[in-house]
């Protein structure tokens, strides 16, 4: 993110104010915005909003919409069905309107592809989005100060051209997303690539690889992407790189994902740090570094049935770890070590991609001035209410709450599809609660 600008304004302008806007729209701001729209339509006094969005147009993770990826979620999961089973928002009625929820019911299963559930996503965001700007970067959160209180937020933008917007919030929903990320010391390049924009990466190609592709990584992720490239590139290794000694399934059972259930934020919120990291530990292979059954049994079945015919193509380096990448104009030479006997061997691919996972955006440059006045951990990590909203001094009367980035908080569901709709009410529930009492 852009450093703020940071200062703040005196509340002397007659500039218009919102009661909520939105930075970034994904799937959670996305969900914010249906919950804003049905309550207006039941005839609710709900907060008007306003969001913005980096983006030409709504999109997520589409570098890994792989042809036969599903999700992972129950597809009840969706933006709005937890939290109001009755709306016209749903998935289902994604399915009725295409003409195909027949079809999905003979299907007979939970899981939808991963591409339909994204063209699910653009159907809802298509259906608000007089409530979105996209092509807007926001750069800075301006504390407005009336009386020596922070009564609104300036959300500064600035689109394609350059050309900076202000829009003034009562209350300010920050959900910034998540960014790829790579092991210290590597950076992305022509060659080096982080499975998040895989697809996009294959697209613009320059030539057809010879060498085959390194996968680092042992999660969902790394998995599908090492499927993906072995089945379309049908010549060319594909070598799987990881430190464990396989592949780990994801706990998807039903005990185990009632940690994923409204109920367990509430337990995780009010338990004390050293249970938090307990059930973080207990409960990261349903979610973290852990892949589906079958894609693992059906990867196992291509690595059998290759040295069965004595062309192995699939390969695994378990128990490795890459310790030196050289990259060149035509071909990048991995150093691998075996963390057993400690011997390390050259391997030269094509194309190295990095299924390392994610890590929250950090705000605080976002925040400028305004994060004086906010609370952080040892870590940097913004400490929060049960409602979302971060913690803050008591001259700060307007609301800032975040989406995603919780995790520390509020449970291991923050970055996940899981609660979207839940949070949503409570987002707006919080607002509505502190509008009645100021």
């Amino acid at each position: 993110m852009t450093p703020s600008l940071d200062h703040e304004v005196s509340d002397t302008s007659e500039r218009p104010v919102h009661d909520l806007v939105g930075v970034g729209f994904g799937p959670s701001n996305l969900g914010l915005a249906i919950a804003l729209r049905e309550r207006r339509a039941a005839g609710g006094k709900a907060p008007t909003g306003l969001f913005l969005e980096r983006q030409e147009r709504f999109s997520w993770h589409q570098g890994m919409l792989l042809d036969d990826a599903t999700m992972q979620i129950s597809f009840l999961k969706d933006l709005v069905t937890p939290r109001n089973p009755a709306s016209d928002f749903s998935f289902l009625s994604f399915l009725h309107r295409m003409g195909r929820l027949h079809d999905f019911i003979n299907h007979k299963t939970l899981f939808p592809l991963r591409a339909e559930f994204h063209d699910y996503l653009v159907w809802c965001a298509q259906r608000v989005s007089d409530q979105v700007r996209y092509g807007q970067h926001v750069v800075a959160l301006r504390p407005v100060t009336r009386h020596g209180k922070v009564v609104y937020l300036d959300v500064v933008a600035r689109d394609t051209a350059g050309r900076e917007t202000v829009e003034r919030a009562r209350n300010v929903v920050l959900a910034p997303g998540l960014r790829p990320s790579m092991p210290e010391g590597v950076h992305p390049s022509d060659r080096v690539w982080h499975s998040e924009h895989l697809l996009h990466r294959l697209a613009d190609l320059p030539a057809a690889p010879v060498h085959g592709f390194a996968v680092v990584g042992a999660g969902q992720s790394a998995a599908e992407v090492v499927g993906h490239l072995h089945q379309r590139f049908a010549d060319l290794p594909v070598h799987a790189v990881f430190s464990r000694y396989g592949y780990s399934p994801s706990d998807d059972t039903p005990f185990a994902n009632r940690i994923f259930d409204p109920e367990a934020v509430d337990a995780y919120y009010d338990a004390p740090q050293e249970f938090k990291d307990e059930l973080m530990h207990y409960h990261r292979n349903t979610n973290y570094s852990a892949v589906d059954p079958d894609l693992i049994a059906e990867l196992y079945r291509r690595f059998y049935a290759e040295r069965v015919r004595g062309k192995p193509r699939l390969q695994i380096h378990n128990m490795t770890r890459v310790v030196a990448l050289t990259e060149t104009d035509d071909r990048v030479d991995l150093t691998l070590e075996d963390q057993v006997s400690g011997k390390q061997t050259v391997l030269t691919v094509d194309h190295v991609v990095y299924a390392t996972g994610y890590q929250p955006v950090d705000i605080r440059p976002l925040l400028g001035d305004l994060g004086h006045h906010c609370v952080f951990d040892a870590a940097g990590r913004p400490s929060l209410q049960r409602d979302y909203r971060i913690v803050t001094d008591d001259t700060v009367t307007c609301g800032l709450y975040l989406q995603g980035g919780t995790e520390h908080t509020h449970g291991i569901s923050s970055v996940l599809l899981s609660n979207v709709a839940t949070r949503a009410a409570e987002i707006i529930d919080s607002i509505e609660a502190r509008r009645a009492t100021s």
